[in-house]
């Protein structure tokens, strides 16, 4: 009988730039197929080879830069496979769309991270605000009931809240454009 020796796996820093990335290259490989079900499909493809490439990745240098030109060959794999539909794109078009797609993608990270520094900012009662009102199942209307408050306040109070937000993550990106 033959026993199973598992194999060393990637290491945690990798496993956390693999998960960190998902939504991102999820994101990036829609904009280049359109359909969410043929993304999926692709993004599942895309991580069984960087899962199998783990031994080839830099660390230091951008996963999400890495892992997308490995969903690029997927997508491009992915329409060979589906070569029997009338529609193809030239690659060169791919490419560009590829391309846009990564920029669009680092831009909204961007973003993303300026706004996790802004939320940080909040007064604690700010912040638990706008984290009940964008929980799961929430509304502002469920909020106001919790909290014993007007409707027309929890949303002014959010409103309030969400331009503080916009300036803030504004400033943050004006700011890391400057450097």
């Amino acid at each position: 009988m033959r026993t199973y020796t598992p194999q060393p796996g990637p290491g945690s820093e990798f496993v956390q730039e693999f998960t960190r990335t998902q939504r991102r290259l999820y994101l990036y490989i829609l904009a280049q197929v359109g359909r969410p079900t043929d993304a999926e499909e692709i993004l599942q493809e895309t991580n069984l080879v960087v899962w199998r490439k783990a031994d080839r990745f830099t660390p230091g240098t951008s996963f999400f830069a890495w892992s997308s030109r490995i969903a690029t060959y997927e997508v491009l794999k992915h329409r060979e496979r589906r070569g029997r539909e009338k529609l193809r794109f030239h690659p060169e078009f791919v490419d560009a769309v590829a391309k846009d797609a990564a920029e669009a993608s680092e831009h909204w990270e961007e973003r993303r991270r300026a706004l996790s520094v802004c939320l940080g900012k909040l007064r604690p009662r700010d912040r638990e605000l706008v984290e009940r009102r964008y929980a799961p199942g929430e509304n502002g209307k469920s909020v106001a009931e919790d909290l014993n408050r007007p409707i027309n306040a929890v949303y002014q109070s959010l409103g309030r809240i969400r331009r503080t937000l916009l300036e803030c993550v504004n400033r943050q990106l004006a700011a890391s454009a400057s450097q």
